[in-house]
């Protein structure tokens, strides 16, 4: 135990008052434990992603229409990080019955099919979870509303919010996967975002158009609350063009997915979906967010081992 004259000698030469504590030695994890990677694309909507027909991503599985559980990105990260993927809305079911399967399929895609879930509990955590188990774990992230500052960090052993929004090659040319134990990936997207370009295209043929990020930083910097920096709303034909930009720029998506399915091991476990989905003008609505509408809760999902 430090005592009152060491504890002052080491404020005095700048260190910190008391060591950390050491970090907790990370169990070996369970024979047969794969790599799994969980690639979000941010708001990008079913019928897009089934427009666009990605050759690539099509490869892993069968194309499922699934529901988000929120309608905007921290919210739906959450769940993600539960453990809780977006759902098909299966009806004469009860919730509890649905989770249930949903957590134990799990043992499949991480290749323990005697994983137990007792370790989720209490923090019904999955990034937690797969650390208590061998797992090592990290993220790349496009949107600043998840930066690492944010809960949903917690229990990650790197995290990172990239520099560029739009930029999913450069967090492929990022990954690193431990060669002594198995590891969690999460990979936020965000060229399916609003407004749908890839990095080499200019964006300000495009009005920026905030997220809640963006409204804290304006309100931050002391913007009137009662002034809006929204442009006027999108007219119908805008809109259409931005759905076929959301589309274009999947099939550009697709070239940087069919590069991270090279660079990731073999035998890993890939999950890709979205958080939510967008609006394109449908009931007077454009984009995500405080919208209730089926068109932003629809979302792509696959998954599958990359071969």
């Amino acid at each position: 135990m430090a005592t009152l004259p060491s504890l002052f000698r080491r404020l005095r030469n700048g260190a910190d008052p008391l060591p950390s504590p050491p970090a907790p030695r990370r169990v070996s994890a369970p024979p047969g434990a794969r790599h799994c990677v969980l690639l979000v694309l941010d708001s990008c909507r079913f019928d897009s992603f089934a427009a666009a027909q990605p050759r690539v991503m099509s490869r892993l599985g069968a194309l499922q229409r699934r529901y988000a559980y929120a309608t905007w990105t921290a919210p739906s990260h959450y769940n993600l990080l539960m453990g809780l993927l977006p759902h098909p809305s299966p009806t004469q079911v009860f919730a509890s019955d649905h989770y249930k399967q949903d957590f134990l399929a799990w043992g499949s895609r991480l290749g323990l099919p005697d994983l137990s879930f007792v370790g989720m509990l209490p923090r019904i955590w999955l990034p937690q979870y797969l650390q208590s188990i061998g797992y090592e774990t990290r993220a790349l992230v496009s949107m600043p509303v998840l930066n690492p500052d944010t809960p949903l960090a917690v229990n990650f052993d790197q995290y990172t919010l990239m520099e560029k929004h739009n930029d999913l090659d450069a967090m492929v040319e990022r990954l690193r996967f431990p060669v002594d134990r198995p590891s969690f990936t999460l990979l936020n997207a965000g060229e399916t975002h609003y407004p749908y370009a890839p990095i080499e295209e200019p964006e300000s043929d495009w009005p920026r158009v905030h997220g809640v990020n963006g409204v804290f930083k304006s309100l931050a910097a002391g913007a009137p609350l009662h002034q809006s920096e929204a442009p006027a709303f999108f007219d119908q034909d805008r809109l259409d063009r931005l759905r076929d930009r959301q589309v274009a720029v999947i099939q550009r998506v697709d070239r940087s997915v069919e590069r991270l399915l090279d660079r990731v091991p073999r035998g890993t476990w890939v999950i890709i979906t979205a958080d939510h989905g967008e609006l394109f003008g449908e009931g007077g609505y454009f984009g995500h967010g405080p919208i209730l509408h089926d068109k932003v809760l629809e979302v792509p999902f696959l998954e599958g081992l990359a071969r």
